[in-house]
C-alpha cells in the first residue's frame, strides 16, 4: 500500500473516498450555567441527546454532512460508519464518516482504529484508494499522521492467503490530508509506513501454516529480509546448538523430525555507541503439540501461531534496519517444533541449559520458556546489555488479562518505565504483572535447580520467574503475548488472525534508547 501526504484543503482533494472522523460530544465539558440549569430541571430532555461533531475545519465537509448529521443517523459512536455518495461541493466521489466515540476519550489509540475501520469498510466496496482527513482533536500533527498510516496498514491485512477464490480487495494507496510542517509530516508518514509494513510482515509469518513455516523456512524468511534491508544474519542448525550446549533449546527440538534453527540478526549502524546493546529474544515454536504432555485436539490448529514472539522480533529488526536509529540491536530467534515421538523428552527428564542450570521437566508443554532460557543467556554472551523477550508463553496470561492486554514483566523499574513510555507512543496495551521473590518457591526442584512448570496458580508469573533465572541481573523485560497475538474474531478495524502485537512498541523502545 502506497502512502501520500496532502496539505490541500480537504474539499479540493480528488479521491475515490474522503474519510472524516465524527465524534460524540454528548459528554462535552459543561459550563456552570449548564450545570445550574441541570439542577433547576432545565435541559433535562437534551442532556443525553447525541451530538455528533464532524472533525474537519473545512466548512464544505460539514455542509455536505449537515443533513445526515442533523437527522440523528450519525451519532459519532465508535466504529459507526456512514457512506455518502457524490457529496455536494466536494471533489471526492464519496464521503465516509467514521465514528470515533466520545470526544473526551479520543486519542491516537482510537484514531488508529478509525483508519483501520475505514480500510475494512471500503475494501469490500471495491474502493482502491482513499484520503483520510486528520482530525484536530488534541493530538500533534505528526501523531495524527502516524496513527492514520499505522492503523490503515493494520486494517489492510487479511489472512485468506490460500483461498482458491480469494478476491483482490487490497487498498492500493492512502493519502493523509493534514496541516503543518511538510517536512516533519512527511518524515512521520514514512516512519509510520515502515512500521506498518513491518507489523504486517510479522503477521504474514505468523499466519502461515506449520507445513509452510517450518523452523528452516522461518530462517529463510529472516535471511531474505536481512539481505533486503542490510542486516547481518546467521542461522545455526542442530549440530551448532548441541555444540554450544544449549540443552534447554535442544530438549524441545529433539522430538521433531524438522531440524531446529537458531536465527541471529544483527543491526550495527556506523556511529552507534558500544553500549547499550539491545537484545531481542523471540520464541519461535513453529508448531506446538505440547510434546509428550500433548494438548487437547480442540483448537490445536492455532498452535501454528506459537512462533509469534520470534516473528515479532524479525519484524522489529526489519523496521529498525530501515529507520536507522543509532543503537546496536541483536535479535535471537530459537525456532523449533514441539512434537511427541520416540525421541521426545519426557516429564521427569533433567536438562542442562547453556548457562549450566539444571532443569527438571515437569510438563513438556511448558517448552517456550526452555528455548527462551538459552536464547536469553546466549544474548548476554553476545554482549547484549538490555534484554527483551516476547513469546506466546502461557494460557494463564490470557486467563488473567483476556484478549485486551499483553502481560509485561520486568526486573528493572527504570527499563520498564522506558518501555511503558514506548507503549503510549505505539498505542499498544500491556499490563505489568509482579515478580515477587515468593513466586520462586513454585519453581524449585528436588532433583535439579528449577522445574519448568510451577503449576496452575500464577502460571504466567512462575513462567516469568523461570526466565528471570537466565536474565539474572541484566535489565530485562518479558512480554507474554499469548492472549493478544491472535485476534479471535473479526473486528471493525482488524481481521481475525495474527495481530502483530508488540512490533510498534519495540520499535519505539529501540528509538528511545537511541535518543
Amino acid at each position: 500500500m502506497k502512502t501520500y501526504l496532502s496539505l490541500s484543503s480537504p474539499a479540493e482533494v480528488e479521491t475515490e473516498c474522503l474519510v472524516v472522523v465524527a465524534l460524540d460530544r454528548t459528554e462535552k465539558d459543561r459550563t456552570e450555567k449548564d450545570r445550574s440549569d441541570d439542577r433547576n430541571g432545565k435541559n433535562r430532555g437534551d442532556r443525553d441527546k447525541p451530538e455528533a461533531s464532524i472533525e474537519a475545519s473545512d466548512s464544505a465537509i460539514r455542509e455536505a454532512a449537515r443533513d445526515i448529521v442533523g437527522s440523528g443517523e450519525v451519532t459519532g459512536k465508535i466504529f459507526e460508519t456512514t457512506l455518502l455518495h457524490h457529496p455536494a461541493k466536494l471533489k471526492a466521489k464519496r464521503l465516509l464518516l467514521v465514528g470515533g466515540g466520545r470526544a473526551k476519550n479520543f486519542s491516537a489509540f482510537e484514531l488508529r482504529k478509525m483508519a483501520g475501520t475505514a480500510v475494512r469498510t471500503l475494501k469490500p466496496k471495491g474502493v482502491r484508494s482513499f484520503a483520510f482527513v486528520a482530525p484536530s482533536n488534541g493530538l500533534s500533527a505528526e501523531e495524527r499522521v502516524r496513527a492514520i498510516v499505522e492503523g490503515a496498514f493494520v486494517g489492510d491485512f487479511d489472512p485468506d492467503t490460500y483461498k482458491s477464490d480469494r478476491k483482490d480487495q487490497r487498498i492500493d494507496s492512502v493519502t493523509v490530508v493534514a496541516t503543518g510542517d511538510q517536512g516533519r509530516l512527511q518524515k512521520a508518514l514514512e516512519e509510520a509506513r515502515i512500521i506498518g509494513e513491518s507489523q504486517n510482515f510479522t503477521r504474514e509469518l505468523v499466519n502461515e501454516p506449520s507445513n509452510r513455516m517450518t523452523p528452516t523456512m522461518l530462517a529463510e524468511h529472516a535471511k531474505k529480509m536481512a539481505q533486503e534491508v542490510g542486516l547481518k544474519c546467521e542461522v545455526f542448525g542442530a549440530d551448532k546448538i548441541k555444540e554450544m550446549k544449549m540443552g534447554a533449546f535442544w530438549s524441545v527440538a529433539q522430538g521433531s523430525d524438522e531440524p531446529p534453527a537458531l536465527i541471529v540478526l544483527r543491526y550495527e549502524p556506523a556511529g552507534a555507541p558500544e553500549k547499550p546493546v539491545l537484545g531481542l529474544v523471540g520464541k519461535g515454536v513453529t508448531f506446538d503439540t505440547g510434546g509428550i504432555s500433548i494438548k487437547p485436539a480442540d483448537g490445536m490448529e492455532k498452535m501454528k501461531y506459537d512462533m509469534a514472539g520470534g516473528a515479532t522480533m524479525i519484524g522489529v529488526m526489519r523496521a529498525i534496519a530501515l529507520l536507522k536509529p543509532k543503537i546496536k540491536v541483536t535479535a535471537i530467534v530459537c525456532a523449533t517444533e514441539n512434537m511427541p515421538s520416540g525421541k521426545a523428552q519426557k516429564p521427569g527428564d533433567v536438562q542442562i541449559a547453556m548457562s549450566g542450570k539444571s532443569i527438571e521437566i515437569i510438563n513438556t508443554d511448558a517448552e517456550g520458556r526452555l528455548v527462551l532460557a538459552d536464547g536469553l543467556y546466549y544474548a548476554r554472551q553476545l554482549g547484549c546489555t538490555h534484554l527483551v523477550d516476547a513469546a506466546t508463553l502461557t494460557g494463564a496470561c490470557g486467563v488473567a488479562l483476556g484478549y485486551v492486554n499483553a502481560g509485561v514483566f520486568a526486573n528493572d523499574d527504570q527499563m520498564y518505565e522506558r518501555f511503558n513510555k514506548a507503549l503510549g507512543k505505539a498505542g499498544e496495551k500491556m499490563w505489568r504483572l509482579p515478580l515477587d521473590e515468593e513466586y520462586k518457591e513454585s519453581i524449585r526442584s528436588n532433583i535439579a535447580d528449577i522445574v519448568n512448570s510451577g503449576g496452575r496458580w500464577g502460571g504466567a508469573i512462575t513462567a516469568a520467574m523461570f526466565l528471570k533465572e537466565f536474565a539474572e541481573d541484566t535489565p530485562w523485560i518479558h512480554l507474554d503475548i499469548a492472549g493478544t497475538a491472535w485476534m479471535e474474531d473479526n473486528k471493525a478495524w482488524i481481521a481475525k488472525g495474527p495481530s502483530g502485537i508488540a512490533v510498534r512498541a519495540l520499535v519505539e523502545f529501540a528509538k528511545d534508547f537511541a535518543a
